[in-house]
């Protein structure tokens, strides 16, 4: 399915002109393998704020990144850091936002590749060794027809060369949206909803969780005991955008 869609694109790109994924301007005529324009390029990458190491909260210029910050002090993750690409807000908010819609599973994997290649060495400093998409349920997946964090992470893979497993946890219970969720019903909604898949191992390794947006880190904190409780060595968090 997959080389029959990337057939399907190259033979689009000869019909259509291609246009940015984002702002639908017309591309360069130059081959490139990302479909953004150089300004949504920026966009997405123009992050200037400092961050929390702990949960990746914008924080001011001076304040201490190692032991957490005034939103995640008082917080009990078990991953080890967490990182993003930018703010959820603006060019990167509403790239976000069109990757949920069915039909964006390229526009997705390019951002992927693209935080990638721009963040290689942030994004590398754990030392991780396979990458690991949050899951949908099933019936979301169906109704989407593809994971959005999964093709972000895709996209990573391919440009940080690391191996990507889609099967090494799976959400076994549909929940509620978190968005206008409180913090503990954000908890709550989560808990018991990941367990470690029955197709992969993740024993012994450390991982690179992806995800499209962290809140308050009730999502990734719950993917993280679960693969932990898989035999995991370390997991630390990488999302496109901090809400």
């Amino acid at each position: 399915m997959r080389n029959l869609r990337s057939a399907l694109h190259a033979v689009g790109e000869l019909v259509w002109p291609r246009n940015c994924l984002l702002c639908d301007v017309g591309m360069p005529a130059e081959p490139s393998p990302l479909c953004l324009c150089p300004s949504c390029q920026s966009a997405l990458i123009s992050d200037s704020f400092s961050t929390c190491l702990r949960c990746a909260s914008s924080i001011g210029p001076h304040v201490p990144t190692t032991v957490g910050c005034a939103r995640c002090a008082n917080e009990k993750y078990h991953f080890k850091s967490a990182q993003r690409l930018g703010v959820y807000d603006g060019v990167l908010r509403d790239a976000i936002l069109k990757c949920k819609n069915p039909g964006q599973e390229i526009l997705a994997e390019t951002m992927g590749f693209l935080w990638g290649e721009q963040s290689r060495s942030r994004l590398l400093q754990s030392v991780p060794q396979i990458i690991v998409p949050v899951p949908l349920h099933l019936r979301r997946r169906w109704e989407r027809g593809f994971n959005q964090s999964e093709s972000v992470a895709r996209g990573l893979s391919v440009a940080l060369k690391l191996p990507l497993s889609s099967w090494a946890v799976r959400r076994v219970r549909a929940t509620p949206s978190q968005t206008s969720q409180t913090p503990m019903e954000r908890r709550k909604n989560v808990v018991g909803a990941f367990r470690s898949g029955a197709f992969a191992t993740v024993k012994d390794l450390r991982i690179l969780l992806i995800d499209d947006v962290l809140t308050t880190g009730a999502t990734s904190e719950a993917v993280t005991l679960a693969l932990l409780a898989a035999g995991a060595a370390q997991v630390d968090v990488a999302v496109l955008a901090h809400r």
